[in-house]
């Protein structure tokens, strides 16, 4: 009990003189932990990023659906054999209607919709204004069922509709917002690649697909209809709603035994399918993200390295400076331990300060980043905030210790005799 008492008094003194040398030398101090700043802002602002890379992959994702499933002639990972992929025969879009009458039996999948991989590059215009650029897709009046969109106004296109290729349309909210800055889109008839749609719905905002698809260029309109204007692509696929999303594998066994039925495959015969889910997709580009964030947090972690050096220099001459001062300690009767702890505390203090500055700096830099770019998903999460002062920490601790210990080793005899 008498030990951690005198341990205690030890630790209070050593943060007393330790605080007095940091406001003896504010100069000192604040081009000491100008380093701890600067490096703590790198990395925290790198984990910010990965974050809100983070953030945004799963945000796309969620827009493809986690409890959809895809039956394409393509497989979105591993394609090995490019010719026996490509001599695959097309996914024709009736499948869905084949597919839905014998999927009334099958306990783990639910919907069918046939969705063509639509037309691109196509223009859309309501008197003078234009929209170039836009993603021209057709389906049918299930795909509300299947997809993850909202609308902000105005409703989808009916069964009716969709099975007569009715000339309507549901466009994206910055098409909406394009053509129609004062006004509702809802009843107007604008064109779609030389096509009449009277617009019906606005979807609501979704922001980009990986950074790239825009969801809010995008326009709907009915299979029939892009089939009569536009023709039949190569690239169709049918898209099956599951269930149960925990049960993805058995709704991908029944979903592969229907699709062999109806493509009339013999039992010695291989899928001459893909059925694809975002687990693939996600499973592609994991390593692709992982080693984005190893990279960027090595490179910034070199910053604070570099920061650590100079705390240690400065330390070492801080050290020499009060080399009289710790002879004089250590004859009055003064532990190594505790010349070790003053030096020590003296160094992880300003990395604290530094950190504490960083990170401010970091959050005030994210929010502004945040406010300028709004598609990109700032997250500014408190595990950075620990994550930042515990490197402040251990940075101080690995800076400071060589010198503390060092200054702790000193003979009392030659360091009052030191000029």
């Amino acid at each position: 009990m008498k030990e951690i008492k005198i341990l205690f008094y030890e630790f209070n003194e050593s943060v007393k003189i330790a605080f007095d040398q940091i406001r003896a030398n504010k100069m000192r101090s604040i081009l000491t932990a100008l380093g701890v700043i600067i490096g703590i802002l790198a990395v925290t602002l790198m984990g910010t990023a990965i974050n809100g890379i983070d953030k945004g992959f799963d945000n796309s994702l969620s827009m493809i659906g986690y409890d959809v499933l895809y039956v394409q002639k393509w497989p979105w990972a591993n394609v090995d054999d490019w010719w026996n992929y490509r001599n695959r025969r097309r996914i024709k879009t009736d499948y869905a209607e084949q597919l839905n009458k014998m999927i009334e039996a099958a306990p783990n999948t639910e919907l069918i919709t046939a969705v063509p991989q639509g037309v691109n590059i196509k223009s859309v215009k309501y008197e003078d204004n234009q929209v170039k650029g836009v993603f021209l897709l057709g389906t049918t009046d299930e795909y509300p069922i299947i997809s993850t969109v909202d609308l902000k106004e105005g409703r989808f296109f009916s069964t009716i509709e969709s099975r007569t290729g009715r000339p309507v349309c549901v466009i994206g909210y910055d098409i909406a917002d394009a053509l129609f800055p004062n006004g509702s889109a809802v009843d107007k008839v604008v064109q779609i690649g030389g096509v009449q749609c009277r617009v019906i719905g606005v979807l609501a905002k979704q922001g980009k697909f990986l950074g790239l698809f825009s969801f809010d260029s995008q326009a709907i309109i009915p299979l029939e209809l892009l089939q009569k204007h536009f023709g039949e692509t190569n690239n169709d696929r049918v898209v099956v709603k599951i269930k149960d999303k925990t049960r993805t594998l058995e709704a991908k066994d029944e979903l592969t035994g229907l699709m062999r039925r109806v493509r009339g495959l013999l039992p010695d015969q291989k899928d001459d399918f893909s059925i694809n889910e975002q687990q693939a997709f996600k499973s592609t580009l994991d390593p692709i993200k992982s080693g984005i964030a190893l990279a960027g947090l090595f490179i910034t972690g070199l910053s604070l390295f570099v920061g650590a050096i100079g705390i240690m220099n400065i330390t070492f001459v801080s050290v020499k400076e009060r080399t009289k001062e710790i002879g004089t300690r250590k004859a009055l009767g003064a532990r190594r331990r505790t010349i070790l702890m003053q030096f020590l505390i003296e160094a992880v203090s300003i990395c604290l300060v530094g950190g504490i500055v960083g990170l401010l700096l970091a959050w005030g830099m994210s929010m502004a980043i945040g406010a300028a770019a709004s598609s990109f998903p700032v997250s500014f999460s408190f595990d950075l905030v620990i994550v930042g002062m515990a490197a402040s920490i251990l940075t101080g601790i690995f800076s400071g210790f060589a010198p503390a210990f060092s200054a702790s080793k000193l003979d009392p005899v030659v360091a009052l005799r030191y000029e």
